[in-house]
């Protein structure tokens, strides 16, 4: 938890308490539906609440935009985007149902009112939104088939200025995927973010759309 304070030492008493219960929340889910390796939620706070939370250092969204979180698994990155950006809108989908199922729970029983979540696959979604967020579900070239219909600029929900597009969790080298992604996707060293070493490899892709 000291390290949400190190990298967000803004936020409120009350985020900073959902950010807390993650923790407790994630460890009685985990026992009982594998979201995150047993071996791996030690690191929770580490490699899945700041690996989510590194969009919101580079991207921050504005109110009333609408994100969807694409392959969300357990929640990941949109629950603790969610807790970072209350005023903005996200809509997590997946389409294996008892992820969906934990989702829901874990909104629950945080108190987040400001997101939706669906048992649903990417081709399936009639939503339009100002951006995509995922971590790594499948290579680039796939995720961009995916989701390149799924964007529109819609009354209420107007991007401030802000390109649009797909912000993707990555890591690794992915130059071979970017060359078959249209537009001008920008690679985004996280460890220009962070200086743990977790976060050496790691980075975001964001395509504009």
């Amino acid at each position: 938890m000291d390290i949400i304070k190190k990298y967000f030492p803004q936020l409120s008493a009350r985020q900073y308490e959902q950010f807390m219960q993650m923790g407790d929340i994630y460890g009685y889910w985990n026992e009982r539906i594998n979201l995150i390796s047993r071996k791996d939620i030690k690191n929770l706070y580490l490699h899945h609440i700041l690996h989510s939370l590194s969009i919101g250092l580079y991207h921050p969204f504005k109110k009333n935009m609408l994100v969807m979180d694409v392959g969300t698994g357990g929640g990941f990155p949109g629950i603790p985007l969610a807790v970072l950006f209350p005023e903005t809108e996200f809509y997590l989908i997946d389409s294996i149902a008892k992820k969906i199922k934990v989702v829901n729970e874990v909104v629950v029983s945080l108190g987040i009112k400001n997101v939706r979540a669906e048992q649903v696959r990417a081709a399936d979604v009639k939503v339009k939104c100002n951006y995509v967020v995922s971590r790594a579900v499948s290579s680039l070239p796939v995720f961009y088939d995916w989701v390149k219909d799924k964007f529109a600029i819609l009354p209420g929900r107007q991007s401030h200025g802000q390109e649009q597009g797909i912000l993707y969790l990555k890591g690794g080298d992915i130059n071979e995927e970017l060359i078959s992604v249209p537009g001008r996707a920008r690679e985004v060293l996280l460890s220009e973010y962070f200086e743990e070493d977790f976060f050496e490899t790691k980075k975001i892709v964001f395509i504009p759309v």
